[in-house]
């Protein structure tokens, strides 16, 4: 079993993780206590259930529920970019990240079903 820390996917959760923090620390008071909470607990989560996945022999409920994380982080991303918080540039940055994440845990996920 791997070291956590040195899974791809783990790395680029973590890069996410980081994204969203930077990201967060510039909206404004609205969104900042609001989405921006909402979006480094799902992130956060979503490093968390990667950890338990790689940690259990049932690694596919913690996979759901990462991948779970992910699209709760891509949904609160699209909203901030909406409400004009984000700019175009950088919603395709963070969305790029979320994409590398979500192509490794759907891999990750296959791969234990086979």
């Amino acid at each position: 079993m791997a070291n956590y820390i040195e899974l791809p996917v783990y790395k680029a959760s973590y890069d996410l993780l980081l994204q969203i923090f930077k990201l967060t620390h510039s909206l404004i008071r609205e969104y900042k206590y609001t989405l921006g909470e909402k979006l480094k607990n799902e992130t956060t989560e979503l490093l968390s259930n990667i950890y338990r996945a790689n940690r259990t022999r049932e690694k596919a409920g913690y996979l759901l529920i990462a991948r779970e994380n992910l699209e709760l982080v891509r949904l609160y991303i699209r909203v901030l970019k909406d409400m004009n918080q984000i700019s175009n540039k950088k919603h395709i940055f963070i969305n790029l990240s979320i994409e590398s994440v979500s192509k490794q845990l759907a891999g990750w996920h296959k791969s234990i079903k086979n």
